[in-house]
């Protein structure tokens, strides 16, 4: 099958379109493997929808089902702009909802890519554990924020203990001059990733209600930058995506 490469902030993703949807866990697991497949954080496939310019399916690289990708859809959008299934503003249909995307620039197999997020839900109020304050938000899947003083000192084993008892991602953040410094566990790759759209937005959202934010510039482990804005109760954000190579993937 033929099978694309993309790179959003420095999370990666394989992409392909099909007409049939179905479980493809294990294909996900295949395709993700870094060692055997074609390696990559998540699989994306794209279908057709009555109602929007796609649908998609989200697979994490353990094969489990994700309704909601932040950096995912920006890939997504590039790619089916650059295939001609979608004009430069779009929609497509996720498990969490409508996502709002739209190719802002396009140069030499890099876009600038904007989506605007689903509504954010708190899902607890914010909680004390482990000598750290906790917000906990659902922004397309469930993300935890602790907002720390360095963010160099990521502590592994406490992401994966909450992780492991709040079912969620785990977000630390440090407010550092005119950015915010974002590191995320995530949920599906189980270990920290070069970047996690929808753990930003967590971050971003906990820091308009509790830190006095405003619209911001974010950077992931990967340094690449990410614009955040709030606008009429929604969330924006915008960063490049890359695509990378296209491949023949034999099942």
């Amino acid at each position: 099958m033929q099978i694309s490469k993309y790179s959003a902030s420095g999370n990666d993703f394989a992409i392909f379109v099909s007409l049939v949807s179905q479980n493809r866990s294990e294909l996900a697991r295949k395709i993700c493997d870094r060692f055997y497949g074609i390696g990559a954080d998540g699989l994306i496939v794209i279908l057709p929808d009555s109602k929007n310019d796609f649908k998609w399916e989200f697979y994490n690289s353990d094969g489990s089902f994700a309704a909601m990708c932040g950096n995912g859809s920006r890939a997504a959008c590039m790619f089916a702009y650059e295939n001609g299934l979608a004009k430069k503003n779009m929609k497509f249909l996720s498990g969490a909802g409508v996502i709002s995307g739209e190719i802002c620039a396009l140069e030499n197999k890099t876009a600038a890519v904007e989506v605007e997020l689903t509504n954010v839900k708190e899902l607890a109020k914010s909680f004390n554990e482990s000598s750290h304050e906790w917000y906990f938000y659902d922004t397309g899947v469930p993300h935890l924020v602790s907002f720390v003083s360095d963010v160099s000192e990521f502590d592994l084993d406490l992401a994966r203990a909450m992780r492991e008892k709040y079912n969620a991602n785990v977000n630390f953040a440090q407010i550092y001059k005119d950015k915010v410094l974002v590191r995320t566990y995530e949920r599906g790759v189980e270990d920290e990733t070069k970047a996690c759209g929808t753990g930003m937005a967590a971050c971003f959202y906990a820091g308009l209600v509790h830190k006095n934010l405003g619209n911001q510039i974010f950077y992931p482990k990967s340094g690449e930058k990410i614009e955040f804005k709030f606008k009429d109760d929604k969330i924006y954000f915008k960063g490049d995506v890359k695509h990378t190579f296209d491949a023949v993937f034999y099942e």
